[in-house]
């Protein structure tokens, strides 16, 4: 019996703000990159996350080691994982956080096209193709758009992150993860992470961290301890009480927030092409992500 109900306005609510958070965040790693390495930066982010999430499920007396068979799975998503964001994290020092952000929030999509082909009983209907090609249109229109700034690495880099996050979650979908609490699955993806980006930033030869400043910390922090540990949490907890077609519906606001943030905070200035680009691919996933109608 599925015991999750219908949103409310506080949930409503909370979603927005999860929304925010998340469209900030790409600001965040942006400025923290003038002082920390951005695959460093990654693997700081996963790894203090992963030690606050350790610490809040043995408070919580959540098991974190049964024999559940998701260790082969949850290693492979947390590589997955790691490697969409060190193609975040790279790819916003090439390009504006608008663009980012963009190009980064079509992984809805792309998500949509691999549940299709590799989990049984998710197959698309014609609103879902409809996004997809939507948000695919948007996409290339992005690109070739040359008067928003950023560059071919960075906005390729993004596209990468989206196929690298929507692998993730076809992977949770469609093994034994889909049956372990959300909690644990997060931290095969930050602990995984965080051992895979460490040695990388060595052997990709990163400056490493400059002398650090207060804004960089504070940047550091808001990764770390908003979006990585209690921005999270408060999502899945969402997905416990809540009928999860009805708030996915809400994740077109985040590449919003994104480009407003990256306009008031990095003065990125995006064009009249850039923003048809935008609410193209804001189309599609309001498309993907609508409920079906019984």
């Amino acid at each position: 019996m599925n015991s999750r109900i219908a949103p409310g306005p506080a949930a409503f609510g909370l979603m927005v703000l999860l929304c925010a958070i998340w469209g900030l965040q790409q600001v965040a790693m942006k400025f923290a990159t003038a002082e920390i390495s951005p695959i460093l930066q990654a693997g700081l982010r996963s790894g203090f996350g992963a030690v606050l999430v350790y610490v809040w499920a043995r408070w919580r007396g959540i098991a974190l080691f049964a024999r559940d068979q998701s260790l082969r799975p949850g290693l492979l998503a947390g590589l997955l994982f790691g490697l969409e964001f060190v193609f975040i994290f790279v790819g916003v020092d090439h390009t504006t956080v608008s663009r980012m952000v963009v190009f980064l929030y079509t992984a809805p999509c792309f998500t949509v096209l691999g549940l299709h082909f590799f989990v049984p009983g998710e197959r698309m209907g014609w609103r879902q193709a409809a996004g997809v090609l939507l948000a695919f249109a948007g996409l290339i229109l992005a690109f070739v758009d040359k008067a928003a700034g950023g560059s071919l690495l960075g906005d390729a880099f993004g596209v990468l992150a989206a196929l690298f996050w929507a692998a993730t979650t076809v992977l949770i979908r469609a093994t034994a993860l889909a049956k372990v609490t959300a909690t644990k699955v997060l931290l095969y993806q930050l602990v995984v992470s965080a051992a895979l980006m460490f040695p990388l930033s060595w052997v990709v030869g990163e400056r490493g961290i400059a002398v650090l400043s207060a804004p960089t910390l504070w940047a550091m922090a808001y990764q770390i301890v908003v979006v990585a540990f209690i921005s999270y949490l408060a999502w899945f907890w969402l997905l416990t009480r809540y009928l999860a077609g009805r708030l996915l519906v809400f994740s077109f606001l985040t590449p919003l927030f994104g480009v407003w943030f990256g306009m008031l905070l990095m003065n990125d200035r995006p064009s009249v092409h850039f923003f048809a680009a935008a609410a193209m691919v804001v189309g599609g996933i309001v498309l993907v992500n609508l409920p079906a109608r019984k």
